[in-house]
């Protein structure tokens, strides 16, 4: 029988996990300019996590990914969630963007500015005061996509993982 983490991690996840060594050990870079894998923080929303890499020179914040094919809105949420934590963290940041390992491509993601700010902050409000007994639409095509398909039980679709 496998590890738990395999009991749980879809295909994508582990692929991802592998990717991110490199980041997580600090060598994915050798740049003195370059900041890889810190903890970041944010007390006006209460979030902590961690950053891929952040090219001071450029002041550009780069989240990798090991295949993009469609950038999610979730994705964007969690590259302006890093943005908030080092913009609090005193990190001045003029870019923002996800980058396909698999491809090499990045892709430019925009600022949030004020109105992103907002909707950001509505986002933080839903997740946070989340019911998981509510009834909720569910998407056919994203559960298919989903990393977490086969640890959910609102959608009667079969593991595509396995």
């Amino acid at each position: 029988m496998g590890s738990e983490e395999e009991l749980v991690h879809a295909i994508p996840q582990t692929k991802g996990k592998a990717v991110h060594e490199a980041v997580d050990e600090k060598k994915y870079s050798s740049r003195k300019d370059d900041i890889v894998g810190i903890a970041v923080f944010s007390e006006e929303f209460g979030l902590t996590g961690k950053i891929d890499i952040f090219h001071k020179k450029e002041k550009l914040l780069l989240e990798r990914k090991y295949k993009l094919e469609t950038i999610y809105q979730g994705q964007i949420y969690q590259l302006w969630a890093q943005y908030f934590c080092m913009t609090e963290m005193g990190y001045e940041i003029d870019k923002l963007a996800m980058h396909s390992i698999s491809t090499n491509k990045s892709f430019s993601i925009g600022l949030p500015g004020i109105d992103g700010k907002k909707e950001f902050t509505e986002f933080i409000h839903r997740y946070k005061n989340f019911d998981p007994s509510a009834k909720i639409e569910i998407n056919e095509n994203k559960c298919t996509h989903c990393i977490y398909i086969n640890l959910c039980d609102k959608t009667k679709l079969e593991n595509v993982y396995s």
